[in-house]
């Protein structure tokens, strides 16, 4: 029996795995192109995302930031509000503000006034709001106040307490002026020691006087005038203190009071029309139920320069009465 041959026992291999086989660099170089090309595709896809990224993108300098306080909100000069140029939501509350601010919040009247003083010529009316009176009536007052606190630099709602008295000055069917009283004990008088106009020119006179010992110097052609200045404590250097700086000093011994004028305010409108002294008008006939008070009897807290000026006119004295936390 003839032997079979070795190749028998084998199956016949598929040609294209031998031409795999016989040329792997081909299959090798083959996957590489199709890697480099899907490669290629995704790249493209990325170029162009990016470029539409890039399109819908555009930037623009607006301002130039130069170290400048209100570089991006604006402070009104009249209001003191701070607000955005340009932004519509912005100027809209910019303009209300401003608005109520220099005339006043508009004020269309409740069913229960309590009226205390009325002035027939002008239609104008003083109301008296307290701790008791409705909701309605104390958030009214509460728009009126934080005008108040921002241009008098009181913290919110440190004017107004359970004893105090507001009153407000109608006009126009607008609120253009308000006051806040309280009860008090005691008060103390100003002390008044200004200086007048010849202890002014006194003091001019003494400050030219101090220039003493003058020489020349002389350095070649040119020359120098030196002037020695005497330098000397004014003997009354309180007083220049006490007017020119704004302090006011008063006395130490207390006086009785009955009632402090915690806040006075009218909107810049209506300034320098006797709308100040009317409110103290009504103030001091409906204060007290079975009274009316008399200058002597009311004192103001701390009063600024147009404060100051308001109480020496009112009173038509120089030496009225102010009071601190602790005569309360």
């Amino acid at each position: 029996m003839m032997q079979p041959k070795i190749s028998a026992f084998f199956k016949p291999s598929d040609p294209k795995s031998l031409e795999k086989c016989e040329h792997p660099e081909s299959d090798l170089q083959r996957e590489n192109e199709e890697l480099n090309l899907k490669s290629a595709k995704s790249g493209s896809k990325i170029a162009s995302a990016n470029k539409i990224l890039n399109k819908k993108r555009s930037y623009a300098q607006y301002h130039l930031e130069l170290g400048q306080s209100d570089f991006l909100l604006h402070t009104c000069n009249v209001c003191g509000l701070m607000y955005a140029k340009g932004e519509e939501d912005d100027e809209k509350v910019h303009k209300e503000f401003h608005k109520e601010y220099y005339e006043g919040i508009r004020f269309k009247g409740w069913r229960n006034e309590r009226v205390v003083a009325e002035h027939r010529n002008a239609g104008d009316r003083v109301l008296m709001v307290v701790d008791e009176d409705s909701p309605v009536q104390k958030r009214k007052l509460q728009s009126v106040l934080k005008f108040i606190e921002k241009e008098l630099g009181f913290a919110d709602g440190e004017i107004l307490h359970k004893l105090c008295k507001a009153y407000l000055y109608i006009s126009s069917h607008r609120i253009v002026g308000c006051l806040v009283a309280e009860p008090i004990k005691t008060a103390h008088k100003v002390i008044v020691s200004h200086p007048t106009a010849k202890n002014l020119s006194d003091t001019t006179e003494k400050s030219d006087s101090r220039r003493l010992n003058k020489t020349l110097l002389r350095f070649g052609d040119i020359g120098f005038n030196q002037e020695v200045i005497k330098k000397c404590k004014s003997t009354k250097s309180w007083e220049t203190d006490q007017w020119v700086n704004g302090a006011i000093l008063s006395e130490e011994k207390a006086v009785p009071a009955l009632c402090g004028v915690r806040a006075i305010w009218v909107v810049p409108s209506h300034r320098r029309q006797g709308i100040g002294s009317k409110l103290l008008d009504a103030m001091r006939k409906s204060f007290c139920a079975d009274k009316q008070l008399e200058h002597a009897e009311c004192a103001f807290s701390s009063p600024t320069s147009a404060g100051h000026a308001l109480a020496t006119s009112y009173t038509h004295s120089m030496s009225f009465l102010i009071y601190m936390s602790g005569d309360v």
